[in-house]
């Protein structure tokens, strides 16, 4: 089973860039468990540090925001603007509501929101854990192909690894 503060510091890593941030990445680094996983969110972290905020607002907007690179939704990168991903997005809406989980101001299958309902659920929706893998896939190939060397590639490749522990375990 993955330990829930490495999926939490992966979609806090998926958050806005604000001030504090990086050190508050880093503080929830540290407790994360050894594993491939920590590896590539270091590298992340170690080649986001290099950049100043307004820059890492502006990598930030470029690869996941207004018109991103890579949408960061996982029912998009699997369904596009279809009812299937409505469907999802209620039976999140549900889901994080048995949960007081907030997706705050981004919808239910944003990829952040995703990895903060998997750290706290026992039993993952069943076309969640249908979508994922194949969501996360999209996800990384889409931005490889257009920005082969953005450093969210290595928050991508770590929640695919985290997440495939979570999966296996449900």
């Amino acid at each position: 089973m993955v330990n829930p503060t490495l999926l939490d510091t992966l979609a806090l890593a998926l958050d806005y860039p604000m001030p504090g941030r990086m050190e508050e990445l880093w503080r929830r680094w540290i407790e994360c468990p050894r594993g491939p996983a920590k590896q590539k969110l270091e590298r992340f972290l170690r080649t986001v540090e290099e950049l100043s905020l307004g820059e890492w607002e502006e990598l930030y907007t470029r690869t996941l925001d207004l018109t991103p690179t890579t949408a960061p939704y996982v029912g998009f990168a699997v369904y596009g603007e279809s009812y299937q991903r409505g469907e999802l997005l209620a039976a999140l809406v549900r889901a994080y509501r048995e949960l007081n989980l907030d997706p705050g101001s981004e919808l239910p299958d944003h990829l952040a929101n995703v990895l903060r309902y998997l750290a706290r659920c026992e039993h993952t929706l069943p076309e969640l854990v249908d979508i994922l893998p194949k969501a996360l896939s999209e996800m990384h190939k889409t931005l490889k192909t257009l920005d082969a060397k953005n450093p969210y590639l290595l928050v991508l490749e770590a929640v695919q690894e985290a997440v495939q522990g979570v999966l296996a375990g449900r």
